[in-house]
């Protein structure tokens, strides 16, 4: 066997750890179940926190009157994701039957989505005519509310930048790029990745199952902060 050498610093730009596709492609199936669970234990505590302040209604001001967020507004935001949802889902479809173009039409259109859904709740937040703190639903309401905002500009920053890579390196025929492009260093002789389309089809996996998986917990909040 040869001699292993490691990257240290003071290495020289020739020694590049190049990972396979396949191991990354793993950890972001890994990576998408890991945040969907943390994002569940996040809008968990919102869900105990609703039904207990609720139950208590001390001094009857869990709701008090005026404290009436806009139906309108916060059903438009939850169609725009789950719209997205299934947009998304439909481009992975293409992506899986290898229809490139029409795959990436389509995540520009989930994308915009998304992003209109931010835009939609963001907007209500204007519209309401109380604060987070006029009783214990208000401050619920933009608690949870903020971190689907949160959520959401990370989901659609993840498209964005599946979708980015797989416009980027289109017209390759393996999907590499010059010397050193892919290692964010122009001085770099070799790839960190050395197809970065090889990346694009699980890095869609991942991301569509995220989106869907935020998408149902959108609809759950939706149901709990406007219907109940």
């Amino acid at each position: 066997m040869g001699q292993i050498e490691w990257v240290r610093e003071g290495s020289t730009y020739e020694i590049v750890e190049a990972e396979d596709p396949t191991i990354l492609g793993r950890n972001l199936a890994s990576a998408a179940h890991l945040v969907a669970s943390a994002t569940a234990m996040f809008f968990l505590g919102f869900v105990f926190a609703y039904f207990y302040l609720r139950s208590l209604n001390s001094n009857h001001l869990w709701k008090p009157k005026g404290v009436d967020p806009s139906l309108t507004l916060g059903t438009i935001a939850t169609a725009a994701w789950v719209i997205g949802a299934i947009v998304l889902w439909l481009g992975l479809r293409d992506r899986r039957a290898d229809r490139r173009p029409q795959w990436r039409v389509k995540g520009a259109v989930a994308l915009a989505l998304g992003l209109a859904g931010v835009a939609f709740q963001i907007a209500a937040w204007f519209t309401v005519g109380f604060g987070p703190t006029e009783g214990g639903f208000a401050s619920i309401y933009f608690g949870w509310t903020g971190f689907i905002v949160l959520f959401g500009l990370g989901a659609a920053y993840w498209l964005e930048t599946t979708l980015a890579a797989s416009i980027r390196y289109r017209k390759t025929l393996t999907g590499s790029p010059e010397p050193g492009e892919a290692s964010g260093d122009a001085y770099r002789t070799g790839h960190d990745i050395e197809d970065p389309l090889s990346l694009v089809p699980p890095s869609l996996e991942a991301v569509t199952f995220y989106w869907t998986y935020f998408a149902a917990l959108v609809v759950i909040a939706w149901i709990i902060l406007y219907l109940l």
